[in-house]
């Protein structure tokens, strides 16, 4: 039996892609890191990017369309679920109903040379970011010349206690890189559709008919490939390919214009 070569060339695409998203994403470690939000390529007016996510849907975490104002069938059953007049029906509605997480591009202090990745956080790090940019005394804190660091202190879980992260900016300001080759790394970001795509509503449907009805959901494909199988198959798409002579006014460029 001769071998399914497209098959196998999707499935190692596929792998290479799951890397690619873990490399492109930052977690928090335990103790303090040094980070620099920077402006996103890709809608340079606004950094902070709102995604929507189910996360009690099926064996992973899918965006929801509601993310970019498409429709989502998993939000509508919701919808139904909150208007039955059902206690039950209406706590089971806010459960699948989708959640927000806010990404940002950044760039780790020392690590620089691994270009721009995307930390993600919750409603209270993300309020406080934006409380600290509206303050006057402070002002745009991803502004790439004008801008400042951010310390970013993580505790992990202990002995019953949430984990805890806590921030703090830094009161100097900098330019985020006089380095000509990360000056080019971050304008050359991935989209952050690249790294979570959004499904389509016929795939959302057969979540979550599987999610109502377990006994019937396919039981094939472990949770790693579920994982996997959540990475575009789609290369990342530069947003420059002008080379970088100066940084100053390469960053003026692309993002004043």
């Amino acid at each position: 039996m001769a071998l399914n070569l497209d098959a196998i060339k999707a499935k190692l695409n596929q792998l290479n892609k799951s890397d690619d998203k873990k490399q492109n994403l930052w977690k928090p470690e335990a103790g303090k890191t040094r980070v620099r939000i920077v402006p996103y390529v890709h809608r340079k007016d606004n950094p902070f990017l709102e995604l929507y996510f189910h996360y009690d849907i099926g064996k992973k975490s899918m965006l929801s369309p509601i993310t970019f104002g498409n429709e989502d069938p998993i939000v509508e059953f919701a919808e139904k679920l909150k208007k039955t007049g059902d206690k039950e029906d209406w706590l089971m509605g806010r459960k699948i109903e989708p959640k927000m997480r806010t990404y940002v591009p950044v760039i780790i202090r020392g690590k620089e040379s691994e270009g721009v990745k995307f930390w993600g956080f919750g409603k209270t790090i993300y309020t406080e970011l934006l409380s600290i940019i509206s303050d006057a005394d402070y002002g745009d804190i991803t502004d790439l010349m004008n801008g400042r660091d951010i310390d970013v202190e993580f505790t992990p879980a202990e002995g019953g206690a949430f984990p805890k992260t806590a921030i703090r900016v830094k009161p100097n300001t900098q330019p985020a890189t006089d380095d000509k080759e990360i000056a080019q790394k971050i304008m050359n970001q991935p989209e952050i559709t690249d790294l979570f795509p959004e499904p389509t509503y016929q795939e959302l449907e057969k979540a979550l008919a599987e999610w109502m009805n377990p006994e019937n959901a396919d039981s094939d494909v472990d949770s790693d490939e579920e994982e996997e199988a959540a990475v575009p198959a789609k290369a990342s798409k530069p947003a420059a390919t002008k080379k970088v002579d100066n940084v100053a006014s390469a960053f003026d460029d692309l993002f004043n214009n």
